[in-house]
């Protein structure tokens, strides 16, 4: 995986000024398109159009200041149609327009070429273990919401809060497979992992796929496949985040297994009264690397 998220630097390098083919390329590596742009999000802590957006107005800006060629030349060689979108891009990155950067030489900001290295981590042993599971339905009750990457989500918290009690107590009377309990279910994720972006959230449980269902709940589908599960305990959420973030920068590296589309699915086995502390498993569906 480090290899493969080097070779797609190099692409991003090569196509700077054009388009280029992530899936063609994730191909020719032996992966998927939806498991790199997870990978890389993960790892360099931005999404890869973001970090190719900021590439390419690095390389622009050193046009800018230049002074060879007017604007809308440099805005058209790098992707643009017009001087306006170009303006704006420009703008979001280095916080001034081209305009201003070519008459007094800065603001810049750089982003210099990102290179992944694998580093000597994992000193604290992961508790996971891979699961084939035939297919089955997570049901209950879902919403759209934005994705928030540290702490809690107020609006998955406001999605919960306001179910009743006795919604919770059916729900947990329906389920009938693995993962067992109330489950915290995230569906529809952006591959880049775009902070913001929305997704579906389900509080639910899950069900064989031939298990009824009542009318007046929401359904995902989970198909047959591996998932691989990581056991966590600890303050709640953050141990649940760390570990989530280890799997990307840990596991995924140094096993032979990778990201499926699919539901991630949280199982909360025990928790303190207050929720400050929680064991859970992280279910994450995975297909041979």
């Amino acid at each position: 995986m480090i290899a493969a998220l080097n070779r797609l630097i190099d692409l991003v390098e090569k196509h700077l000024t054009g388009e280029f083919d992530v899936s063609g390329l994730a191909m020719t590596l032996g992966t998927t398109e939806y498991h790199l742009r997870r990978m890389f999000s993960s790892l360099a802590g931005m999404p890869l159009s973001e970090y190719v957006r900021r590439r390419r107005m690095t390389v622009a800006a050193a046009d800018v200041v230049k002074g060879e060629d007017d604007l809308l030349s440099i805005a058209v060689r790098h992707g643009y149609g017009s001087t306006e979108a170009f303006g704006r891009a420009f703008r979001a990155v280095h916080g001034a327009g081209p305009g201003d950067v070519r008459r007094d030489g800065g603001p810049l900001r750089t982003q210099p070429q990102l290179r992944f290295r694998l580093t000597v981590e994992g000193s604290i042993p992961m508790d996971t273990r891979i699961v084939d599971r035939p297919a089955f339905r997570l049901v209950g009750h879902a919403a759209r919401v934005p994705l928030i990457h540290q702490g809690i989500s107020p609006h998955i918290q406001q999605h919960i809060t306001a179910l009743p009690q006795e919604e919770h107590l059916r729900l947990r009377a329906l389920g009938d497979t693995e993962p067992a309990g109330l489950l915290q279910v995230c569906d529809d994720v952006d591959p880049d992992d775009i902070e913001g972006s929305e997704l579906t959230y389900l509080h639910g449980v899950a069900v064989g796929r031939n298990t009824p269902a009542p009318d007046d709940l929401d359904a995902i589908e989970a198909p047959a496949g591996r998932w691989a599960v990581f056991r966590t305990t600890g303050p709640h959420p953050q141990a649940l985040q760390t570990t989530w973030a280890a799997t990307a920068t840990e596991w995924f590296p140094s096993n032979p297994w990778r990201l499926r589309p699919g539901p991630s699915i949280v199982a909360v086995l025990e928790r303190a009264d207050d929720f400050s502390t929680a064991t859970c498993e992280l279910w994450l569906p995975v297909e041979p690397a």
